[in-house]
């Protein structure tokens, strides 16, 4: 029985949070057993949709609504957003345990750390809706999400080039501005949460940079090179600036790297079209 993978797509396909939650100490623990398996001895399915509560209903990105922050609407809204966005990044890190087999135990430890942490993320949003008299599932939120985990489950690389390097890094670039945001309205308690989750994301980051590394030097691959092909491949994904620079190198991006992605960034505008 292949233990891990088997509690890492039990808890892809679980529902329920809390359920997540036990599933991921239940993980913590197999990977404390230095003889873990890491081959699997059926290979993972493919999954449309990660396990999720029956609520917030899922709409087209155009279709969720932006308040102005003044308004504790508005500030509901935001946190509710980033609670989704929160959500589906546990899901990520799950599936990016359960889907790539044969990776050293390094690289399962490190994902079952960042799903952990996705979830403490997510229970301190949703904890703050309560305080705001909502709660999570109260509005819609953007439902193609997910589809970035689908397109690139045909290979670590891509996964860690596209998620980590493009979708979880623009949160390094975007969340200060919202602080500020927040703590120009007084919203002092949002502000704290949101200064967590931009301290631990930007570690999230540098997992994934390490390990996209790690791939692209075992293939004999010039990671800027590999990473641009990546992009053009999946043309659905924007890369968008402006970059947070300073977070991005804590993140482990190189300065070359910063340059190659203002030049990226220049070339793709106007041709790639963002997730729908």
């Amino acid at each position: 029985m292949d233990t891990l993978f088997d509690l890492a797509r039990e808890a892809l396909h679980c529902c329920s949070f809390d359920g997540k939650k036990k599933l991921i100490a239940s993980i913590f623990c197999e990977l404390g057993n230095e003889q873990f398996d890491v081959t699997g001895q059926v290979a993972p399915e493919r999954i449309s949709q990660a396990g999720r509560p029956s609520l917030p209903i899922l709409v087209p990105p155009t279709e969720v609504k932006r308040r102005r922050l003044g308004s504790i609407e508005g500030r509901v809204a935001l946190i509710h957003a980033v609670a989704h966005i929160e959500l589906n990044a546990v899901n990520f890190a799950l599936d990016a345990i359960y889907r790539f087999r044969g990776m050293p135990h390094q690289y399962y430890r490190d994902w079952i750390r960042v799903a952990s942490e996705e979830a403490t993320h997510f229970e301190l949003l949703s904890e703050r809706l309560r305080q705001l008299s909502s709660y999570y599932g109260e509005l819609p939120a953007h439902g193609g999400m997910w589809a970035m985990a689908v397109a690139t489950d045909y290979d670590v690389m891509a996964r860690m080039a596209l998620v980590p390097r493009v979708l979880e890094a623009r949160g390094l670039d975007v969340t200060p501005g919202m602080i500020e945001k927040l703590r120009g309205v007084g919203d002092l308690d949002t502000v704290s949460i949101f200064q967590r989750i931009l301290k631990e994301e930007v570690d999230h980051v540098r997992i994934g940079n390490e390990w996209f590394g790690w791939v692209c030097e075992r293939r004999g691959l010039c990671a800027l090179t590999a990473f641009k092909d990546l992009l053009q491949k999946h043309g659905r994904i924007a890369l968008r600036g402006p970059f947070n620079e300073q977070a991005r190198l804590d993140a482990g991006f190189t300065r070359e790297e910063l340059k190659e992605l203002h030049w990226l960034e220049q070339e793709f505008r106007g041709q790639l079209q963002p997730v729908s």
